[in-house]
């Protein structure tokens, strides 16, 4: 991943520690709600997205950043989103203390 990129996805998450939203950021579909946000950033005919999630109280969790393979197909591939709801299911473990 690139150096601007990497930057982008760091003001992101910068952003949403300190309690805002990044301008590029938006929610996840299929996780019900804007609590699983995604920051798309395309750079040099590649796509990169960043997944995080806001929603256990000030903890701030990536649940995954990758680079988009497939140029034709618009959504996240299947085991990125996989990999995304099982990252998510350890945050929330973390988040409750177990």
């Amino acid at each position: 991943m690139t150096p601007d990129v990497q930057d982008i996805f760091g003001y992101a998450l910068h952003v949403a520690q300190t309690g805002g939203k990044h301008s590029q950021a938006k929610p996840l579909k299929g996780f019900g709600g804007a609590g699983v946000l995604e920051v798309v950033e395309d750079y040099i005919g590649n796509t990169y997205r960043e997944v995080y999630t806001v929603k256990f109280g000030t903890a701030i969790y990536v649940l995954h950043v990758f680079q988009k393979k497939s140029s034709t197909e618009i959504a996240t591939p299947k085991p990125d989103m996989d990999k995304i709801r099982e990252r998510l299911k350890i945050a929330e473990d973390h988040a409750r203390g177990r």
